[in-house]
């Protein structure tokens, strides 16, 4: 947060944030913390619990212990997409299916897609593109 303390002056109404993995629970906090109203926000394999994997659970605690303010957070953002894989070896779906329902979305579900990072050959995401074209 301090680090995105010196940004927070460029949230507007046309603001589209897209979030890989924890940065999901990052933006998530960043409404809640700044209350500003902004477009959209695009979630790739994004999770706001436990994973399971102590490694990851201990490094992102900080971002998913506390409740979150849905009620708050939906009423900021215009429009949310959820992204996620049915093979990631890091997020169960689960964690997808928890954070689309918690924003009153349908999930997107994408079929061996891995984490959808470098690693499972993402260095284009042409879909994610196409629909963040649709906001502009």
């Amino acid at each position: 947060m301090k680090v995105f303390e010196k940004y927070s002056s460029g949230l507007h109404t046309n603001t589209i944030f897209v979030g890989h993995s924890l940065g999901p629970a990052f933006i998530l906090r960043i409404l809640e913390k700044y209350g500003k109203k902004i477009d959209a926000c695009f979630f790739v394999a994004g999770f706001i619990q436990r994973l399971g994997i102590a490694q990851f659970d201990k490094r992102n605690r900080s971002f998913i212990e506390g409740k979150f303010d849905w009620k708050k957070i939906t009423s900021l953002c215009k429009s949310f997409t959820v992204i996620n894989s049915a093979n990631d070896p890091y997020v169960p779906l689960q964690c997808g299916e928890k954070l689309a329902k918690n924003l009153g979305v349908k999930i997107t579900v994408l079929e061996n897609a891995g984490h959808i990072n470098k690693d499972a050959g993402y260095t284009h995401f042409e879909f994610l593109f196409e629909e963040i074209k649709k906001r502009l």
